[in-house]
């Protein structure tokens, strides 16, 4: 991306700090280099995947073993300059062939958590191992087959070591995956965030995006919110700022930088943070309150029992999918109450903003009506 350009690549090349990859990414890498073997007696060292956003990293192996009915390879995680807890993780991964017509099925092995509660992207009882790197580990098992004539029907088990060790200092245990870590990513890239850098690269993209004559800017928390954005309202990239979970430094920024309209565009979960008076939206800073949910539940209608659900719900997600059951607008709610939230950041300043919630998946699952001073 050129230097002219704003969006998230510009904003991540400003900040000089190294990517990583995600445990998605290196468990597929790890899936695809097991199965060719098991495949053709060979590991492909180093292995090259396809991210869902096109990039084919390389990845060497850092363990392999073959035997009769299974072959296993291992990816060392590398988290580039981010301080995540996982970097350094060996992950593996373990393949079997199945009977043809089983398709690709999932286990969690030493180190991978299982869900034991509800309000996950995933039923209780699965391993933790989220949407999108099962959909890049059954694509890479179909391409691999499809090289080979195989048929694709394979076991695959991730394991990583010392995992469940490591999961004690994320949120794992109190979100009901037990045993081990989850495997997430939705990129496959591993965004590294130091605090100074990243609003520093903020600043940059409302500057840019000003520069380029965008009166209507989006801050985003992620990679599906901008597309969610891009959808809505046909935004070029330059007119995206990669927030993630730095709201107040979108809001502080462009109270002192007007733009004509700022969309701010997230998870559920995070902008109920924002609603709830918080701007800085990390989940080592700041959590989501059930008990303003259930208020705000309150507020859409909500009787005592439901609002009581609420309240005790697993995760933000359980507590939306109760009152979406119910007929309770929430994500409305919540959008609505997360506007107001940043109009008062902007004390005054002559900027129109609207707030978009979505799920996982980027469904649109709450919006604001568009309001200004």
């Amino acid at each position: 991306m050129s230097e002219a350009k704003g969006g998230r690549g510009a904003q991540l090349k400003h900040t000089g700090l190294r990517p990583g990859w995600t445990t998605g990414a290196c468990a597929t890498a790890a899936t695809t280099a097991a199965y060719t073997a098991l495949l053709t007696g060979e590991f492909p060292d180093p292995v090259t995947i396809t991210l869902p956003r096109g990039q084919t990293p390389a990845f060497a192996l850092a363990a392999e073993e073959l035997a009769a009915g299974h072959a296993m390879a291992a990816v060392v995680k590398d988290a580039g300059d981010d301080p995540d807890v996982t970097h350094g993780a060996l992950i593996r991964s373990t393949v079997r062939l199945l009977p043809p017509g089983s398709g690709v099925v999932f286990r969690a092995g030493e180190g991978v958590g299982t869900i034991t509660l509800p309000g996950l992207p995933l039923p209780v009882g699965e391993p933790a191992i989220n949407p999108v790197p099962r959909q890049m580990m059954r694509d890479h098992v179909a391409l691999v087959a499809g090289r080979h004539g195989a048929t694709g029907d394979v076991e695959v088990t991730i394991s990583v070591d010392h995992g469940e060790e490591i999961a004690r200092s994320t949120w794992n245990p109190r979100l009901g995956i037990l045993g081990g870590l989850s495997i997430l990513g939705t990129t496959g890239i591993v965004v590294p965030y130091s605090c100074s850098a990243w609003i520093d690269s903020i600043r940059r993209g409302v500057d840019v995006a000003r520069a380029a004559g965008r009166t209507h800017v989006a801050g985003c928390t992620g990679s599906t919110s901008e597309k969610t954005v891009v959808t809505e309202y046909g935004l070029p990239e330059d007119a995206l700022l990669d927030m993630g979970d730095f709201a107040g430094a979108v809001l502080k920024y462009v109270r002192r930088h007007p733009v004509d309209r700022l969309t701010i565009c997230g998870g559920f979960a995070k902008l109920s943070k924002l609603a709830a008076g918080h701007l800085d939206l990390h989940s080592a800073r700041s959590q989501v309150n059930k008990q303003f949910l259930a208020d705000l539940a309150r507020e859409g209608g909500a009787a005592a029992p439901l609002a009581a659900e609420v309240e005790q719900a697993n995760t933000g997600l359980a507590a939306l999918q109760l009152c979406t059951a119910a007929g309770v607008p929430l994500g409305d709610l919540v959008a609505s109450r997360a506007r107001d939230e940043a109009l008062g950041v902007l004390r005054g300043a002559p900027v129109v903003v609207d707030v978009i919630c979505i799920d996982r998946a980027g469904t649109v699952v709450g919006r604001s009506e568009p309001a200004g001073p």
